[in-house]
């Protein structure tokens, strides 16, 4: 059993870039969602989990030029969705980004004081707790679907753009799985965007009984799973070479509703989880599930 594919994404809701090794820390691998874009209007942390304001964002790919260290921000380059590439530390990278998104947004390596992002919730059954949808919305879309606002990083130690947790890891065998339910759907792990694919054995969902188990993997990082992952409309947009496509989602949420004690029952693929050991992770390398 092996890493098969290892991700990061330095701007929050762009493409990401594939990589052959990283550095991890207790803070997720280094570089990954270091930066985000801040809605001026609102002060809202921009997230495609809003398809409608910000699914443009996939259209972006971003990249860390050289090898990130951690506290400091990195170099980015940002592809935008024209071909032409810009830089994190352009004068004018807020004005360019703002004019190929239509709404005036920030760039920014720190998380605003309070930050948040929204979400919506497609007319998919089973993708969450009413009780959770209906106590995080803020306001509903034109057409009519609730959109929730959630904290930044509830999971995480430290202030940081990601969801929730700083790892996410998703299994070859859910990703079988779910071809096996619906062989029409696209259910490429790009959609999912996880920075590590991990090789099991089986066609099942092995990452709903890893709660408070360690993945130890060969070159000394170890991580301790926490919660499944819960998914949400993302997973389904044209991103990349990818067409959009509903049931990648509501295969999921027919297939694989999950008790999080405390939390309720989730749609989830893969799982969340912290750095207990850190070091250097490279695709190839094996693990073992304690």
């Amino acid at each position: 059993m092996a890493v098969t594919a290892l991700y990061r994404y330095p701007v929050k809701s762009m493409l990401g870039e594939a990589l052959e090794r990283c550095r991890i820390d207790e803070s997720g691998i280094v570089g990954d969602r270091a930066y985000a874009l801040v809605d001026v209007e609102t002060g809202t942390v921009a997230s495609a989990k809003v398809p409608r304001r910000w699914g443009g964002l996939l259209g972006f790919s971003a990249r860390c030029v050289g090898e990130p260290e951690r506290d400091v921000a990195p170099s980015v380059e940002i592809t935008f969705p024209d071909g032409s590439v810009h830089h994190s530390g352009d004068a004018d990278i807020d004005a360019g980004l703002s004019a190929a998104i239509g709404r005036d947004v920030r760039l920014v390596a720190t998380p605003p004081e309070g930050a948040g992002f929204e979400e919506v919730w497609p007319e998919i059954d089973g993708l969450a707790p009413e009780a959770v949808i209906a106590g995080t919305r803020v306001r509903d879309e034109d057409t009519g679907e609730r959109v929730s606002r959630f904290d930044l990083a509830a999971m995480s130690p430290h202030p940081a753009f990601f969801d929730l947790a700083v790892l996410h890891l998703l299994t070859t065998a859910t990703l079988r799985r779910l071809h096996e339910l619906a062989p029409a759907a696209t259910f490429d792990e790009r959609r999912y965007r996880p920075n590590v694919v991990l090789d099991e054995p089986g066609d099942g969902f092995p990452e709903n009984t890893w709660a408070g188990r360690s993945i130890a993997f060969a070159g000394g990082v170890t991580v301790a799973a926490s919660i499944p992952t819960m998914r949400c409309v993302m997973t389904t947009l044209a991103q990349g070479d990818l067409p959009r496509d509903p049931d990648t989602l509501r295969t999921i949420a027919k297939h694989n509703r999950v008790e999080i004690p405390g939390l309720g029952t989730w749609a989830c693929a893969g799982t969340y989880a912290d750095v207990t050991a850190g070091g250097e992770l490279a695709v190839g390398e094996e693990h073992e599930l304690r």
